[in-house]
């Protein structure tokens, strides 16, 4: 601390005291390097030393982290880094009321592409694997479902793997693209609750569908996500685009870096995002490894591949 630079005490339940130390203080360092003060647990709260604008900032960020406590919602590093970013702006993070609870942003990317979901009838997120694009259009298509916003909540994807000749499958439809909706279906399970789901997807409210069976229809009153769309056409994606009807949403998702398709020029995102930002009504959210928020080595392996596409050495 610097010279005439005071303390000041936080009184803080046990529990916001242990999410604010953080595993063998890493969430405390984080806040220290951040705002350049002292965070010490002396026991009953949290003490903040430095000068007043950095102590003010620490606060903030500390009360953020207390009040994920109080809602019993887990501090991670990365909510960390949001409490800071937070603090420093001045601005709360957007958040969707689900049935576990609040689902809040980690990053800076993530609380971006919250806001342009709230603000616009289209929005792109584009970006690296592990970033949460399709789990908060999950998150905020089922939001707008329970709060009666939108009438249904549709999913649909590309089927690559079957070249869309998903009549060789046995079943009916949804049991033919169940295996493509895998990591769909698990989110909306996680966000609403399994027998939720299942209620809502058998009264109809919860539809998936190829992209291939998705021609020729109109979708109102709806919330539409088009994920993994890397792997749509430029004809798919035209298509697919087109079918809002009235008072619908959509967000589209998807890693330009991982197309599946045979030609893969022919791939209809980055077509899509090119053409259609800056259109009124149309916004897009570009994630970087900074958003990864799987497991750390995630970035790191993306940053990798990354790194050898461009010829260049991680």
């Amino acid at each position: 601390m610097r010279r005439g630079a005071i303390s000041e005490f936080l009184p803080l339940p046990k529990e916001a005291v242990r999410a604010v130390a953080g595993p063998e203080g890493r969430h405390a360092a984080l806040i220290e390097d951040a705002f350049h003060v002292l965070v010490e647990t002396p026991g009953g709260g949290v003490s903040v030393g430095g000068e007043s604008k950095a102590r003010r900032g620490a606060r903030q960020a500390i009360e953020t982290l207390a009040g994920r406590v109080a809602s019993s919602l887990e501090v991670t590093p990365a909510d960390v880094r949001v409490a800071i970013d937070q603090a420093r702006s001045g601005s709360a993070a957007p958040g969707l009321t689900v049935r576990r609870g609040q689902v809040a942003a980690k990053t800076a990317g993530q609380a971006l592409y919250l806001e342009a979901l709230a603000k616009n009838d289209l929005v792109f997120g584009v970006g690296p694997a592990g970033t949460g694009k399709t789990f908060l259009a999950v998150a905020h298509g089922a939001s707008l479902l329970r709060s009666g916003e939108v009438e249904r909540l549709v999913v649909t994807r590309p089927a690559v793997e079957a070249g869309e000749r998903l009549g060789f499958l046995p079943g009916d439809l949804g049991e033919k693209v169940d295996p493509y909706m895998a990591p769909v279906w698990e989110a909306m399970s996680d966000i609403l609750g399994a027998e939720a789901w299942r209620r809502r997807r058998d009264r109809g409210e919860i539809e998936v569908a190829p992209i291939a069976f998705m021609r020729g229809r109109t979708l109102s009153h709806a919330f539409v996500i088009v994920d993994e769309a890397q792997n749509a056409s430029r004809l798919q994606m035209k298509m697919v685009l087109t079918r809002l009807g009235e008072g619908s949403r959509m967000a589209v998702t998807g890693d330009p870096s991982q197309v599946d398709l045979v030609n893969a020029a022919d791939s209809g995102l980055a077509h899509a995002v090119s053409i259609l930002e800056g259109v009124e009504g149309v916004a897009v959210t570009r994630f970087s490894t900074s958003d990864v928020v799987r497991h750390p080595l995630v970035g790191r392996i993306v940053e990798a591949y990354d790194a050898d596409a461009a010829g260049r050495r991680p």
